[in-house]
């Protein structure tokens, strides 16, 4: 049995906790992966057994219960801080905390009009209210860390972050929906798709079976 236990929601669909599961490969861990289906009679009561939010990811540990992605990072990145969750010299973890929590709290209508879905293409769907504004505003924060940190490797501060994590949702989603983006944002996406760690998370997702209804889009 491993030191660390995650709980996840669908890997098609559950982009929450696809950050919390990008986390953990950064950190380096050593955890157990239990999937609870989402939207499915039972799975409310099955995730309070676990957390009295109700939602995904959960990482328990020594007895400890985390819950939210980006306490899971933060969690992780005091367990373990050899691993550098969050990118060095100071200026550059403070805009990669920053840029982290923007994403934890807004971008509303990316989420809800383009739902992570890792088996479909749907180009030129999505494009509800806000979410112009949305992918706008996502490109230029790219495009900063790219400009501001990017020279020592391809992810948002060179090297992979807890940055990363939280974007890589996001990638999926201009992808899936067949978003144009300018070269640097479109460096990124392909970048996070040829991610090691994206990738097995992908094949997981594209061989699950179970469809969520609500988050299919016509």
């Amino acid at each position: 049995m491993a030191e660390f236990t995650l709980i996840i929601g669908n890997k098609n669909y559950s982009s929450w906790s696809l950050r919390g599961w990008l986390a953990a490969r950064l950190a380096g861990i050593d955890f157990d992966e239990q999937l609870v289906r989402l939207s499915e009679p039972g799975s409310r009561d099955a995730l309070l057994a676990h957390s009295p939010a109700g939602k995904v990811p959960v990482l328990e540990h020594g007895g400890r219960v985390v819950w939210d992605s980006l306490a899971i990072v933060e969690y992780l990145a005091e367990r373990r801080p050899a691993a550098g969750l969050w990118p060095d010299p100071a200026d550059a973890r403070a805009l990669a905390r920053s840029i982290a929590a923007e994403m934890h709290s807004g971008f509303g209508a990316l989420r809800r009009h383009m739902p992570m879905n890792l088996r479909k293409s749907l180009p030129g769907k999505g494009r509800g209210p806000g979410v112009e504004a949305d992918i706008l505003r996502i490109g230029a924060i790219w495009r900063d860390c790219r400009q501001r940190f990017g020279k020592r490797g391809p992810f948002l501060f060179g090297s992979a972050s807890a940055a990363d994590a939280m974007y890589a949702p996001v990638a999926t989603r201009f992808r899936t929906y067949g978003v144009e983006l300018d070269p640097v944002a479109a460096d990124y996406v392909a970048t996070v798709f040829a991610w090691p760690a994206f990738r097995e998370w992908q094949t997981a997702a594209l061989e699950e079976p179970w469809i969520i209804p609500e988050d299919e889009v016509d």
